[in-house]
């Protein structure tokens, strides 16, 4: 059973930096296509960005403009979200997911077929 603990969240300024990292254990996270989502308070959960076993990329740009960045490293059996120049609200709790198939798909913001979820981290960006 593949499971996929979340890190790296925080309380940041507005303007700042930070890197989540998704670590698996019980498998290999370079078989799955891997996600990032997140769930603000009062909202829905909306996918950041998705890699592909063979690192293409895709972001959900309306949510992220530019500014988030997903890579993973196979070595270490992890996967990273770099977000630059956090904004009040991107304040969620973000969470990882490994799903099924090597690719992230059409419907990935919509988390389809992403199974294997972790309890997330919380990121605040304060103003």
């Amino acid at each position: 059973q593949l499971d996929v603990v979340e890190s790296g969240g925080g309380l940041v300024q507005s303007g700042r930096s930070l890197t989540l990292s998704c670590s698996a254990s019980g498998g290999t996270l370079e078989y799955f296509a891997v996600g990032w989502f997140r769930r603000a308070p009062g909202k829905e959960r909306e996918g950041v960005a998705c890699i592909s076993t063979s690192d293409d990329t895709l972001y959900n740009e309306e949510a992220v403009k530019g500014r988030f960045t997903i890579s993973r490293d196979n070595a270490r059996n992890t996967v990273y979200l770099r977000m630059n120049d956090l904004k009040p609200e991107d304040t969620a709790v973000y969470s990882c997911s490994a799903r099924s198939l090597p690719v992230c798909g059409i419907y990935w913001t919509a988390a389809n077929q992403f199974i294997h979820w972790g309890l997330g981290t919380q990121v605040t960006v304060s103003s």
